[in-house]
């Protein structure tokens, strides 16, 4: 019998009643090839699926558990307030709490909108760029990615100044026009597009950590050069830091690399596993949206009081345990350990704070076209093996892992040991 047994049957089920099988398209496993496990519970650093094989869990919801899973102070915190209502449609003093929080902890932030995911947190700041600076153009970078609004599921053309072409159906090209596609670590792409819509750029915005296609580490003087560059031509510049802010420190890239920028966007961590974004920035811009201005954006669900609450226990939990300090010391940890299993294969275990990308290839890439399509595959043939051993790791080589405070060294150890076995398996 297999020991995926109850999984392959729930997703039988599953393709006729859900398109592919799935509520969001890389849990298909259509990458790494196979069927999916289907998930029962999280414990700690651990998944268990739904015949009882465990796993750990470098995937961690894809960065937001940065404490692990079924915390008990999240837990309780989710509990308590549930037990109060789940969602009121009205203001609750949990929302004001978690605002002051990340304000007091994000120095770039003056005021914070809370929403209900990361994309709707970009498409909010993009919104309110253009209402700011009454300009409709974007720059975004290839290999950057910022949620599913339509304006951004673009590609580049075929030159420095062509507009942006839909990459998805169902993107109208009229939407698509207004954005342009730079790209990473290349000033020129960027100061081509200012030179000639210099008056219609709204923003550019970046992942100032991209990791998302890849862990594409910047140079701080690429993101010098945004700064500046917006700041010249009265452009706003936009980081999100949907995956980096309170992952990779209070301050996020931002604090990092001591830029700052005009608006910033947030999600995972701050709700602890909740659904949950935010953006902000300087009062001048936020005060643009409503009801103080005339840049709209609304949602039922904005400050859920139940994602508040889990936001705040975590950023409690990460500050009264030196969270980021010792995250830091694991995840350079679990970086050697990789190192050393994986010495004499050409490989590079990329890593910024608690985000790691293991690539198979011999230099670390800055931009989506120096990533190999042979390193992909490789680690795409990979991952079933390294699954069957007992680690569940992101299910595209595209993706990156993240380590929590609920990782011991003990875990890291066997986790780099499997991946190695994998690899001298082949």
């Amino acid at each position: 019998m297999s020991r995926y047994g109850q999984s392959e049957n729930l997703y039988r089920r599953a393709v006729e009643v859900i398109p592919g099988g799935v509520n969001s398209p890389v849990r298909a496993f259509a990458a790494v090839g196979g069927m999916p496990p289907f998930i029962d519970r999280g414990e700690g650093a651990e998944l268990i699926d739904c015949d009882g094989n465990r796993y750990i869990d470098f995937c961690c919801s894809w960065g937001p558990l940065i404490l692990g899973h079924a915390r008990p102070e999240i837990l309780e915190a989710i509990q308590e307030t549930a037990a109060k209502g789940s969602s009121f449609g009205a203001s609750t003093a949990l929302e004001v709490e978690l605002a002051e929080k990340v304000v007091d902890k994000v120095e770039p932030l003056e005021k914070v909108r809370f929403v209900s995911s990361g994309t709707e947190a970009v498409m909010s700041a993009i919104r309110l760029a253009r209402g700011f600076t009454g300009r409709d153009k974007i720059i975004k970078f290839n290999g950057c990615y910022h949620g599913h609004s339509d304006y951004l599921l673009v590609k580049a053309g075929s030159g420095l100044a062509t507009l942006g072409e839909p990459s998805s159906g169902g993107v109208p090209a009229d939407f698509a026009a207004h954005t342009l596609i730079a790209d990473l670590d290349d000033e020129a792409s960027v100061e081509a597009y200012f030179e000639k819509y210099v008056k219609d750029i709204a923003a550019v915005i970046i992942e100032p950590i991209p990791a998302n296609n890849g862990l594409l580490i910047q140079r701080k003087e690429f993101l010098q050069f945004l700064r500046n560059i917006t700041k010249r031509h009265e452009a706003l510049l936009i980081f999100d830091e949907v995956i980096s802010g309170f992952r990779v420190g209070w301050g996020g890239a931002a604090d990092f690399y001591g830029i700052t920028p005009d608006l910033m966007t947030f999600g995972k961590v701050i709700g602890g596993g909740m659904p949950v974004g935010a953006f902000g920035g300087r009062t001048e811009i936020m005060d643009k949206l409503a009801p103080l201005g005339q840049v709209y954006q609304a949602g039922t669900l904005s400050g859920n009081p139940v994602a508040m609450a889990a936001g705040l226990a975590t950023l409690k939990v990460l500050e009264n345990e030196d969270g980021f300090a010792r995250l830091e010391k694991l995840s350079a940890y679990f970086q050697m350990a990789l190192d050393r299993e994986l010495e004499g294969h050409e490989s590079n275990i990329v890593r910024f704070g608690s985000l790691i990308w293991p690539v198979f290839q011999k230099d670390a890439p800055r931009r989506a076209d120096g990533i190999e399509s042979e390193a992909i595959d490789r680690f795409n043939s990979l991952h079933r093996s390294i699954l069957d051993r007992g680690v569940y790791l992101p299910p595209s080589g595209y993706e990156v892992m993240f380590v929590s405070l609920a990782h011991t060294t003990e875990m890291l150890d066997q986790a780099a040991a499997v991946i190695g076995e994998a690899v001298k398996a082949e």
